[in-house]
């Protein structure tokens, strides 16, 4: 089945109302499988490439807050909806010269990845008067392609954390491995869990509320199932992306 297939365009208010509707339902069999209440997992849906008048229609059906991998395009989505009562997450890599972008606008970042970028949120942060809530991204599949840092470089960089305090940790992130094999997908997800777990463990002061940002629309049922708080879904709510899209990879939702 080809993703235009499995991923219909939504094109109406009614359409996002029933793809919201089937994402959950499958997020609460989800969270059920694994013991949890569904009402536990938040759902980011995630907005990159759909323009702004389809995210009005997404906004009627209930998506309050969106995410977006490029920073430029968020911003012009932020300022194109300005009515409407939307909050922005940025869920993608980030240069530092675009940290003043980000702290002038975003509810939350989901790939804070290395000090210097901390540092410039920080002062970015400081002059406008604005705090941020950020998740960490770790790199739980070993890919050379991916963000994130590596599993053992996490504690490390916790600890400079609360010198930034602007940044609210709120927990973890990351991207499971592109792959056809389930279980090499739900050891990434399960490696994030017990990294946050150890953490809490040994320094429950340095993650926050300890939230997982994990899955995306081809495996958030299975992130639910190891832990995830968060799931990041666009083309289950928004439909498919243009092939053209592909240079987005790795992808969120």
């Amino acid at each position: 089945m080809s993703a235009e297939e499995r991923y219909p365009t939504a094109e109406s208010t009614e359409d996002f109302a029933r793809n919201l509707a089937q994402v959950s339902a499958r997020m609460d069999a989800a969270a059920a499988r694994a013991g949890r209440s569904g009402d536990r997992v938040r759902l980011l849906p995630v907005s990159k490439t759909v323009p702004a008048e389809r995210i009005r229609l997404a906004a009627a059906a209930g998506c309050t807050r969106l995410g977006e991998n490029k920073v430029q395009e968020a911003d012009r989505k932020h300022s194109e909806l300005a009515d409407l009562p939307l909050e922005w997450a940025i869920i993608g890599h980030l240069q530092r010269n675009k940290a003043r972008e980000v702290a002038g606008f975003a509810a939350e970042f989901h790939a804070l990845d290395s000090l210097r970028l901390a540092e410039a949120l920080q002062r970015r942060l400081v002059a406008a008067e604005r705090t941020l809530d950020v998740y960490v991204q770790v790199n739980t599949s070993g890919e050379a392609s991916k963000y994130g840092l590596a599993p053992e470089e996490l504690a490390d960089f916790l600890r400079e954390l609360p010198a930034f305090d602007r940044l609210r940790v709120r927990g973890l992130m990351t991207l499971a491995v592109l792959s056809a094999d389930a279980e090499r997908v739900r050891g990434c997800f399960r490696l994030l869990r017990e990294l946050r777990d150890r953490t809490r463990q040994e320094e429950p002061d340095l993650l926050g509320p300890g939230e997982l940002s994990m899955g995306m629309s081809g495996d958030f049922e299975t992130a639910i199932e190891e832990g995830a708080d968060v799931v990041r879904v666009g083309q289950a709510i928004f439909g498919a992306r243009a092939t053209s899209d592909a240079h987005y990879w790795p992808a969120e939702g």
